[in-house]
């Protein structure tokens, strides 16, 4: 049976357990079209498609023209010699690689039978395919969003800007992180280096991860107070309305402490992811650009007299940053922004809801009440 002296009876079945394959995180081929890829996909696939978008117009076109036959033979035409052999190639490459991975297309149909057959008739590598394709998995994954969200407990974590959310959460078994999940610190200066994820991935990726954290026995989850939208990705409706009607638990953290926490992860940390991600030179211009941008969107809310002074206040520190790699300046602006803007919106945001906090101390009286609501889970 080829190179990999495979017979059939070593071949595995095609699989339409989703559960155990997303529980899993078993490999992923995804033969579909790198723009299908694009607008969704699962964490972990690789895209080795069978058809790229020009030859996905093609067909498609050949389809709504002349039909089903005529578009499969532009296909084959299209997809052959050369070009054939080298997809074919990459696929086996990857089956090697991932002896316990599955294939699929869109539907599952066509285009994962055509990889599958050339895959083992001409790779010589047997390899199964998800049935009903990304599709069925992807209508699965919402639907079990859409139960975790109904039938577990939430609890919401809240507190001041910079008092540590992210970081106590990390701490909790029964967490949920939804900003990084969402590549996004959740404020007008939250945008990282590297883009957010599409819609779609944002929510099969909280779908697995509420997947694995109820397999494993966890039935309330903690998360971090967030509004409808984390940067450019929105939260499903249903758990922003959960959310909303959930216990609300204050973090208390010193002002001071705030300032070198917001310093460190909004300026420390993302010039450094910056210049990792683009070079040293191009990642600090990158990194101020997106400095002086996030005070830009919220110069409405601040007015124009306090927008300037703290785009000067900004401007300073970002050239004693650049010409010296010092950051002490930035803790002029800091302090401004969280005293006289984010502090009276998050006290006017907290009065407002003030009957649902149910708890509110430092990090380790908060992190204690929520361990002690959490524990006996997972186990």
């Amino acid at each position: 049976m080829g190179e990999t002296g495979s017979s059939s009876r070593d071949e595995r079945p095609d699989s339409a357990d989703y559960r155990a394959l997303f529980l899993a995180g078993v490999p992923l081929l995804d033969v579909r079209a790198p723009i299908e890829f694009a607008r969704g996909a699962f964490p972990g696939a690789v895209n080795v498609p069978l058809m790229d978008d020009e030859e996905r117009h093609r067909v498609g076109c050949e389809y709504q023209e002349a039909g089903q036959q005529a578009a499969i033979r532009l296909g084959h035409e299209l997809v052959s010699g050369e070009r054939k052999a080298a997809r074919i190639a990459a696929w086996a490459e990857f089956a090697r690689r991932h002896p316990d991975g599955y294939l699929y297309c869109f539907r599952g149909g066509l285009r994962s039978e055509i990889a599958q057959r050339w895959l083992r008739e001409e790779g010589g590598v047997p390899y199964p395919r998800v049935v009903g394709g990304y599709k069925a998995m992807r209508t699965w994954l919402i639907g079990e969003l859409e139960d975790a969200i109904a039938r577990s407990d939430w609890i919401v974590l809240g507190g001041l800007t910079g008092c540590g959310k992210t970081e106590l959460l990390a701490t909790l078994q029964a967490s949920v992180d939804l900003e990084g999940l969402a590549h996004h610190r959740g404020s007008s200066f939250g945008r990282r280096a590297r883009p957010q994820p599409a819609q779609i991935d944002f929510e099969n990726v909280l779908s697995i991860d509420l997947l694995r954290k109820r397999a494993a026995g966890t039935s309330a989850f903690v998360v971090e107070d967030e509004g409808r939208f984390i940067g450019s990705r929105d939260l499903p409706p249903a758990l922003y309305a959960r959310m909303q009607a959930s216990p609300l638990v204050w973090l208390e953290e010193p002002f001071e402490a705030r300032v070198e926490r917001v310093l460190r992860d909004y300026v420390i940390a993302l010039e450094a992811e910056f210049r990792a991600e683009y070079g040293e030179q191009a990642g600090f211009d990158g990194f101020a650009a997106r400095m002086r941008q996030a005070l830009a969107d919220i110069s409405r809310r601040l007015g124009g007299v306090r927008f300037a002074t703290l785009a000067a206040l900004l401007d300073g520190a970002l050239h004693l940053q650049r010409e010296r790699g010092e950051v002490d300046a930035h803790r002029d602006w800091i302090t401004v922004l969280l005293r006289d803007y984010y502090d009276p919106m998050y006290d006017y945001q907290r009065a407002a809801r003030a009957q649902r906090v149910v708890f509110r101390g430092d990090r380790e009286a908060v992190g204690q009440w929520l361990r002690e609501r959490t524990a006996g889970q997972g186990r």
